[in-house]
Formats: structure tokens, C-alpha cells, sequence
């Protein structure tokens, strides 16, 4: 009787939730798995049988394994053994002949025959061995253990150390803790520790079998000691015939971080948790090395005498004292060392270098034998270098075509852009140009055709084309309308493709890697439970992707909500997306997808919504991108005011009835909204906003906004506390308290600036349990409730 009694309860809550129609805040707020599940991260398995991608069709608690063969197309649920056993791609390295390949499990190495599938041991050691690849002109493989550099020859299984890099020795009263002193006590102890442990006794064993191992093939020799000083060793790599290695160390600065204080925990006490530092932080110094095996020496890089070593940022010119002072005696600028590529063949690498101000990329020729440098290619931008597979550090996509030809991406044009240079004759060749952008490159295995992803055809759309090396036409090999992410089998007779729509979330098709016109290349669809049948039941908006004219006749770029009713106030609201440097006016499902489902219940509700690709989002070239630098809230919160002008001129909307809402920097907007263009926007939603550029991350605001101390004109008219004062509109606030990338601290000293300027007309929610992106549903739904009570307060009067 009481299970009757609670079935009868809970079916009205089951019925509504199996018609969407009409959309609530409680609806679509819900834990996620209720629209669905998309499958994500295809990889294909290294010997190209299988294509593995995470997947929840059961609507588990996390994603499981599953997996296809282009011959056996319905998903199958791996089990634990076929996961241990599955080596993806991207674990691999190939030697030239791409007939062997070297990969890293579980700590140690192993050597796979293509053609025959044998697998061979490499190592089998307690400590761990990493980074393997072929060198010594793939006669060896190299790899690191314990920070050193270490040779295996495939014919013989003999091993060669082949670096000596030495921390500082450690206090002699630490060495005599831990040294053992072989008396009674520490024997008796010993003893009776492996006697109750066959975990310890195991391991004991492995590690005297695998130091025998080594001892019986490691080659007696003198490698010279390099000692660390107390600096952290990384990006060591080796040249192609084993004789030189490139090593960075890294000098850590001291700068203060801030504490986030957790008050709802386990342990009833407040906690606090270790977050980042504010720009301006002094920054780590990096110095590069190259030791040659072959004389016993090594070399320190140096870059003073590269061009552009001495130049000034113009933005200095807007402090005429400070400048003169400089201009005097330029300083050496701090610079990266990004990454160093050793040719296939031949005594040189390319090395990427990057000012730390970000104004300058440099590739630079490397001399193996001497270790000077001379320019090959400078990109310099008086904002920030950026952009698709340059925004990287390093860069995503750049290597070599042959021992004279490296190929690598820039703006130099305006919009990223695939180019080759030869390093001997320094000549450089576009591959790629017009008003779009290369989004991402790859050399196909045969090194004949490099494999693109483009936004060639529409601003919100993402196609992949082949593209011989040499440049010419590029062939299209997708056709769906949204994106298409691909995962190029290693053969490269397939592709894995994520595809989605404005208003359908991602499946995965598979398809021949053959170009758009060719009958075979016909996608087969994968998956299927992307959308459920509950998230069906809605007729969800295809949103227009319309544009209109700034003021300043640039073209913008936006997502249109149109009501089928319009309320009889004619209302509208603004979604700013956050990032910056993020692109959501497209035509595939969007990372903001609650958001979107929100601006369809508003629509429902009689609203007009407008989504925006401000100035300094993605997907529209250099000039778009930095359209903010030195000044947040400038151009891109003119563009959100032209999109007002564009509702009520184009849409019908009424000026007294707009809102806006977003969160990060979509609430930073919200704020310089209605502190800085008062009675445009009647109501607006700030959700975990920055109040205070000064108070944010280094690596992101420093590109933007130089530093404080040095560009205090940018932080000053791009910080809204500093305009709090002209708030007359109604602001609703919405932190996180244990938000680690915006501070709750930014709210906090806002809340008190609203205070002290007696400002009535705003309210502040907070969230004890939530970080900067929220996790809860509860979080989400009381977050939303507010957001949607606030617009049908203020703005259907």
C-alpha cells in the first residue's frame, strides 16, 4: 500500500517532466544527463582497429569507454581488460619508416612492430621512464628517467645514460635520516617490515631484478655533470642523430597568492584553499641549453642580440616621462623559450621564443654545433600574438615538412594562416589566405598534404580540407552544416567526426576520408542519445545568426531568439558570453547550453534575445580579437549597445524594456553596462563578474592590460568598481564564495563600494559551495530563478 501510495505521488512529477513544454527554470537546470548524453575525446587506437570515445548512454555517474571498427560500426561497451590494453595515437611515436613505433604505460617503455603488431619490452624498472622517441637516426630510443636523458639500442637492448643533470645535494642532517647505519635495531626492523608485507617483499624483488637488468646492459661511461643550482629542468629534447640535446631551466620568482576561504566543509572549521596570483606577479625566468654529446660541451642560448630584443611597447609613449627615461637605455626584454624542434636530419632545430609581454614570436634557427641563433621569422603585435594554434604556450601547430622546410601558422595577414619557410634561403610561402581562419593544421603521414580545419565558409561554421603541401586548392571532405571536429584515423583512410547543430548537441559519425564530392564520403552515424526523448518533446530555436553595423561599420555577428508572441511590453534581453576570447554566434550546439535553453524559456515568455560575438571574440581575425586590448569595455560594451540600437530600430523592441545578463566576462560587461551607459539597460544579471582587472590572473589580463604599475590608464577605465558611482539601474549580483579563478574577494569589495555610495537599487546572491563554474543543480536553478524574476520585474512594467 505505501509503495502504491508513493508511485501515486511521484507520477505527476514524472509526467511533467516528460512534456518539456512549458520550459522552467526547474526544468532545464536539472543535472545535464536528463537532455542526453553526446559522446566526446574520439581517439583512434594506435594499429587503427578501433575508435574509442567517452559516452554515457546508461546516464551513469561518469562517462564509459566505448568503441567501433570502420567495419563494425554499433558501439560496444569496453571491459576493464580491453581498456589496460587499448594504446591510443596520441601515446605513440613513430620512427621515420613509420614501420616501428615507441610509446610509455604504467612507467615503462615499449617498441611495437607495425606490420607484425610484436610488441618488446624496453624497460621494466620501479622508477618511471617517459617521453620515448627515436633518435641516433632511429637506430635508438630515447627517453627520460628521474630528469635525465637515456639511450636503448633496438639491436643489441644495451643502455647508455646520456645526461648527468645534478640537483643541489640535500642538508647533511637530512642525508643522515635517511642514510641507514646497519645497526641491530634498523636490521631487526627491516626485517620484520618485509615479513609482514608481500606488497614490499614483491616490490623488493622487482627492483633488484630490474637493477640487475640494467646493470647488465647499461654502458660503462663518464657522463658530465650538469648541476640544476637549484632551477627545474624541462622541455629536454634531442636532435635526430642523438648527438645534441636542448634542455630549459626555469628560475621560479616569489610573488604572493591569494587564499580563498572555504567555510561549508567537512571538518566544521573554515579552510582555506590555495588559488593564483594578481597580475603584475613577478614572473618565472627561463634560461636554454644545448649540450653537445659529441665534444663534451655545452652552450647558453643567448638572445640579446636577436632583433626586437631592445623595443619598447608603444603603449609606453601615453607616459612621456617614463618613456624618455627608457628610450635612454631600452632594457633587455624577459623572454620564453616556447619550444625547440630538431631538424629530421642535420645539426639545427627551430626554436619558438615569446616575449613574456606577449608583443613578439620569434622562430629562430638553432646551430647544434655552435648554439647561435639567426631569425627566421618575427611576429610582432603591439596588443598580444594570438589567435587559433598560435594562442597556445607553445604553440599548437608548427614542425617540419623536410630538413629545409618548417611550416608553422600566423596573423601576419590579419587571420591565422598556414605558411612554410625554408631555413636556408629564409623565404617564406602563405599556403593559406583571405578574410578566414585556419583553425588547425596537421601533416598527413606521407608529409604530401596537410590536413586543415577551417572557418573558411562561414564565420560559425568548421569544415576539414586536405590541402596539398605545396598550397593550391584545398579539397573539403566535410559537408554537415555546424562543426565538425575531427579524429584522422592513422592510416588516414578514415575520419571520426563530432558533429553538431545550433540546436542539436553532438554526435559522432564516421566516414572515409575522401573529399565532399566523392560518392564514398557518405558519413555513417555513430550515436544516437544526444538528444533524449524528454529533450525532444521541445521545438528548440535554430536561432538566426544575423549580423548588424557597429559604430564604427564593423560587421558584428550574433545569435537572434525572435518570440513567436512578443509580450505586449516588447522586452528584450542581451546574453554576453564569457571568456573574451570565446565565439558562441555560430551555427553548432553551444558550450553555453543552459544559457541557451534559458533563452528559449525567454522567448517563450514574449522576449527578444540577442547573443553577441562582441569585439574580442573568436573565429573573426586579429583585428576582432584585440579590438579590447588596454581597454575592457570600450569597443565590446559598444557593440552590445549597438545591439540594443539593433532591437528596437530592427526587431520591434521597446528601449525602456532591455536587460542583460552573463557571467565571468559577460558579468565584468554587465557591470560597465549599467555603471557606465545608465538608462539603456533597465535590469541586468552579473554572475561571478570581475570588478577589478588589477585583481585578476596574470597570463590572461597582462596580454589585454599590460600590468598595473606599468599601464595604470588601461586599469583604470577598465575596471568597473571605478564606475560603480553610476549605477541607477537594477543589478543583480551572483558569486561563487569559493570561486578560484574570479575571487569572491572582487564582489566583496564592490558590495562595500555600493555601499558607501549609498546605492540601494541592487542585491547579492552568493553561493558558499560553488567555484567559478557552478556544479549543483540547486545552484544553477536558484541562480536562474532570480535572473528570470529579475527581468519579469523590470522589464514588462
Amino acid at each position: 500500500m505505501k509503495k502504491l501510495l508513493l508511485l501515486l505521488l511521484l507520477q505527476p512529477v514524472l509526467i511533467a517532466h516528460s512534456q518539456l513544454s512549458p520550459l522552467t527554470v526547474e526544468k532545464i537546470m536539472r543535472d545535464p544527463k536528463w537532455m542526453g548524453t553526446s559522446p566526446a575525446n574520439p581517439q583512434w587506437t594506435a594499429d587503427g582497429k578501433y575508435l574509442l570515445f567517452n559516452w554515457n548512454p546508461e546516464k551513469a555517474n561518469s562517462d564509459s569507454l566505448y568503441y567501433i571498427t570502420p567495419a563494425a560500426t554499433v558501439p560496444q561497451k569496453s571491459s576493464w581488460a580491453f581498456r589496460q590494453a587499448a594504446i591510443t595515437e596520441s601515446q605513440i611515436k613513430y620512427n621515420t619508416a613509420r614501420d616501428q613505433y615507441v610509446y610509455a604505460w604504467e612507467g615503462d617503455l615499449y617498441l611495437v612492430s607495425v606490420k607484425t603488431g610484436m610488441r618488446r619490452r624496453i624497460t621494466q624498472t620501479v622508477a618511471t621512464e617517459s617521453n620515448p622517441q627515436f633518435s641516433f637516426n632511429d637506430q635508438k630510443v630515447v627517453y627520460q628517467r628521474e630528469q635525465n636523458a637515456w639511450a636503448w639500442e633496438i639491436q643489441t637492448g644495451s643502455t647508455t645514460q646520456l645526461t648527468n643533470f645534478q640537483s643541489a645535494a640535500a642538508p647533511a642532517s637530512a642525508q643522515r635520516s635517511q642514510k641507514s647505519s646497519g645497526n641491530q635495531q634498523e636490521k631487526w626492523l627491516q626485517q620484520e617490515a618485509l615479513e609482514n608485507s608481500v606488497v614490499l617483499q614483491r616490490r623488493k624483488q622487482k627492483k633488484e631484478q630490474a637493477d640487475s637488468m640494467v646493470k647488465q646492459f647499461i654502458k660503462e661511461k663518464i657522463v658530465r655533470a650538469i648541476p640544476l643550482d637549484g632551477k627545474t629542468l624541462s622541455m629536454l629534447t634531442i636532435s635526430s642523430n642523438g648527438r645534441f640535446i636542448a634542455y630549459r631551466l626555469n628560475t621560479t620568482a616569489t610573488g604572493k597568492t591569494t587564499i580563498v576561504p572555504s567555510y561549508v566543509t567537512e571538518s566544521g572549521f573554515t579552510e582555506d584553499l590555495s588559488a593564483r596570483a594578481k597580475v603584475g606577479v613577478a614572473q618565472n625566468s627561463q634560461e636554454l641549453f644545448v649540450f653537445d654529446t659529441g665534444k663534451d660541451t655545452v652552450f647558453t642560448i643567448k638572445t640579446d642580440s636577436i632583433a626586437g630584443m631592445r623595443d619598447l611597447p608603444d603603449y609606453v609613449k601615453d607616459y612621456p616621462a617614463v618613456y624618455k627615461e627608457m628610450s635612454r637605455n631600452p632594457p633587455l626584454r624577459a623572454v620564453n623559450f616556447a619550444s625547440t624542434t630538431w631538424a629530421p636530419a642535420g645539426n639545427y632545430a627551430v626554436v619558438e621564443l615569446r616575449s613574456q609581454d606577449s608583443k613578439d614570436r620569434w622562430l629562430l634557427l638553432l646551430e647544434g654545433e655552435t648554439g647561435r641563433l639567426s631569425l627566421l621569422n618575427r611576429q610582432r603585435d603591439e596588443a598580444w600574438i594570438g589567435g587559433p594554434s598560435t594562442n597556445g604556450f607553445p604553440a599548437n601547430n608548427s614542425g617540419w615538412v623536410n630538413d629545409q622546410t618548417f611550416w608553422f601558422q600566423s596573423e601576419s595577414t590579419g587571420y591565422s594562416h598556414l605558411y612554410t619557410i625554408n631555413v636556408l634561403t629564409k623565404e617564406i610561402k602563405a599556403l593559406t589566405s583571405g578574410n578566414y581562419e585556419v583553425l588547425d593544421a596537421q601533416l598527413s603521414n606521407d608529409k604530401k598534404y596537410f590536413y586543415l580545419t577551417t572557418n573558411e565558409v562561414h564565420p560559425g561554421e568548421q569544415h576539414f580540407y586536405r590541402l596539398p603541401v605545396t598550397g593550391g586548392k584545398a579539397e573539403r571532405i566535410t559537408t554537415f552544416t555546424g562543426s565538425n571536429q575531427i579524429s584522422l584515423s592513422p592510416d588516414e583512410k578514415w575520419i571520426a567526426v563530432l558533429h553538431s547543430y545550433s540546436n542539436k548537441p553532438w554526435e559522432l559519425y564516421l566516414q572515409p576520408n575522401t573529399p565532399a564530392n566523392n560518392n564514398r564520403s557518405k558519413p555513417v552515424q555513430i550515436t544516437t542519445l544526444g538528444q533524449s526523448e524528454e529533450f525532444r518533446t521541445y521545438p528548440w530555436r535554430d536561432p538566426e545568426v544575423i549580423t548588424f553595423t557597429a559604430r564604427d561599420s564593423a560587421k558584428v555577428y550574433a545569435r537572434l531568439y525572435r518570440p513567436a508572441q512578443p509580450h505586449a511590453s516588447k522586452p528584450a534581453v542581451i546574453f554576453i558570453h564569457g571568456a573574451g576570447y570565446l565565439q558562441n554566434a555560430h551555427k553548432w550546439w553551444s558550450m553555453y547550453f543552459r544559457e541557451y535553453m534559458f533563452n528559449n524559456l525567454l522567448a517563450d515568455n514574449g522576449y527578444t534575445v540577442l547573443d553577441i560575438d562582441y569585439r574580442g571574440s573568436a573565429g573573426y581575425g586579429r583585428n576582432w580579437r584585440t579590438g579590447i586590448y588596454r581597454y575592457m569595455g570600450g569597443k565590446d560594451l559598444d557593440d552590445i549597445e549597438d545591439g540594443a540600437r539593433y532591437l528596437v530600430q530592427q526587431c520591434g523592441v521597446d528601449s525602456r524594456h532591455i536587460g542583460l545578463y552573463g557571467g565571468s566576462y559577460g558579468g565584468f560587461l554587465t557591470l560597465m553596462a549599467l555603471f557606465t551607459k545608465p538608462t539603456i539597460f533597465v535590469a541586468g544579471a552579473a554572475l561571478r563578474p570581475v570588478t577589478d582587472w588589477a585583481h585578476y590572473n596574470h597570463g590572461y589580463t597582462s596580454n589585454i592590460l599590460n600590468e598595473p604599475f606599468s599601464d595604470s590608464i588601461a586599469f583604470r577605465r577598465s575596471s568597473p568598481i571605478n564606475f560603480a558611482a553610476g549605477l541607477q539601474d537594477h543589478l543583480l549580483i551572483c558569486h561563487g564564495m569559493i570561486d578560484v579563478n574570479v575571487h569572491f574577494q572582487d564582489v566583496v569589495r564592490l558590495t562595500q563600494r555600493l555601499i558607501e555610495l549609498g546605492k540601494d537599487n541592487w542585491e547579492l546572491s552568493v553561493y558558499p559551495m560553488e567555484d567559478h563554474g557552478f556544479i549543483e543543480p540547486e545552484s544553477w536553478t536558484d541562480e536562474y530563478k532570480r535572473i528570470f524574476r529579475l527581468f519579469e520585474t523590470w522589464l514588462k512594467k
